[in-house]
């Protein structure tokens, strides 16, 4: 749809559905009407690209409902007067000790989907009830947790970390795991898998972002069936997957209807979002995924005419321009950094009819499409749509689809 043509009297102000709003830091704009924050968000995007000097076409906006959309939350875990609390860190630092993380522990959290924090809820009970086997273990440390749940929230997955300097788990940790699953069930039928992942213990010089955790104990599934956009993908539990669980389809159905050819490019693919779709319409898809385990689960969709390619983007696009593949579409969804120079080089030598760039950093998409426009030449590529999709209610992210002809 196009973007909303309200007016400036309507108010922008709106009370906070969330008590924890602010301390928490994880939605920012929750102080603000969802019409105010479409407002905000459009301009932004707008000022970002007027910025490159290209010729914008109409702005179309994605809204989502604002509320319970999210289909996966990681919470931070720590003891609060002797019982399990789940929370976030947040960012509000004390002058006086400014390196050190504040725990917020929460009792609710609107944006996620019910299924989700209940499920955190039981958790905690759980683990409250014994907390000589998992409170007081100091080479055992509960860290986070990890939900993820279907569309329908028919379907449910946790993953618990836990930080440790053993370099070999206790063998009482998999019967244990599996005696709190089994309980856990009662409370939630909807649980069909879980596992354990263990972290290094905390360290200054280390960043958790660039941690890497290493699997532990599982019970049941090793992943869910997610559908949308009449498709069923399989989604391992620790594979990215996007989190709308109200837009997804209608991402897919943006890249892919409407679209046909011999051959499509599928770009840092994950477990196979487009290039699943993509299959239905192309004589032939090549995925490109590097991360596990979602390659696995990309390789496992088994379609004879989807190849899927354990490799980075970079490296497959340097390989595709010596063979002198020319797809008639590529479909890009990098990571917030962006596609990046070289990677732009490459898809404008490589040069397919159209391109449909999925970002989520408005700031790294103006920086690509720059460079894509240009390299490209005269006869190159122009901006031909470009789409607005809120997946992230209530904060400040902006998701980006850019499509591009030549």
């Amino acid at each position: 749809m196009p973007e909303p043509l309200t007016s400036n009297r309507e108010p922008r102000t709106a009370i906070p559905p969330c008590p924890h709003f602010g301390p928490c830091g994880g939605c920012q704009l929750q102080h603000l009407t969802y019409t105010a924050q479409l407002r905000d968000k459009v301009g932004q995007l707008r000022t970002l690209l007027e910025a490159t000097g290209l010729v914008l076409p109409e702005l179309h906006l994605h809204p989502s409902p604002p509320l319970a959309y999210r289909n996966r939350i990681r919470l931070t875990l720590a003891e609060v007067n002797g019982q399990l609390r789940a929370g976030y860190i947040h960012n509000q630092q004390p002058a006086t000790n400014k390196q050190q993380p504040i725990f917020l522990p929460i009792d609710q959290c609107p944006i996620a989907a019910p299924i989700l924090w209940r499920a955190a809820e039981a958790l905690l009970i759980q683990i409250n009830v014994q907390p000589t086997l998992w409170l007081r273990n100091p080479q055992l440390a509960l860290d986070q947790l990890e939900i993820f749940t279907t569309a329908d929230e028919s379907g449910l997955q946790f993953t618990l970390f836990l930080r440790t300097g053993l370099k070999a788990l206790p063998k009482k940790l998999t019967p244990n795991f599996t005696t709190l699953c089994e309980s856990l069930r009662t409370a939630l039928p909807e649980l069909t898998g879980a596992g354990i992942a263990t972290l290094p213990t905390l360290s200054k010089d280390r960043s958790r972002r660039n941690e890497q955790p290493r699997h532990g104990p599982t019970w049941g599934k090793p992943g869910l069936t997610y559908r949308a956009a009449e498709i069923d993908y399989w989604v391992p539990r620790t594979a990215f997957f996007q989190v709308n669980r109200y837009l997804i389809p209608e991402l897919v159905s943006l890249a892919a209807n409407d679209r046909t050819g011999q051959l499509a490019f599928d770009l840092y693919a994950g477990v196979g979002l487009f290039s699943r779709a993509l299959a239905a319409r192309f004589t032939q898809v090549t995925a490109v995924e590097i991360a596990e385990p979602a390659f696995t689960a990309l390789a496992a969709t088994r379609l004879p005419n989807l190849r899927a390619v354990k490799a980075s983007t970079l490296d497959f696009l340097r390989v595709a321009v010596l063979q002198r593949d020319r797809p008639d579409l590529i479909v890009l969804d990098p990571p917030r950094s962006g596609a990046g120079p070289e990677v732009c080089a490459l898809l404008a030598r490589i040069a397919a009819l159209t391109l449909v760039y999925v970002s989520c950093s408005p700031e790294a998409l103006s920086s690509d499409l720059q460079t894509l426009t240009t390299l490209a030449g005269p006869s190159g590529y122009t901006l031909a749509k470009l789409h607005l999709f809120d997946l992230f209610p209530q904060t400040t992210h902006i998701e980006t689809v850019a499509i591009l002809t030549r």
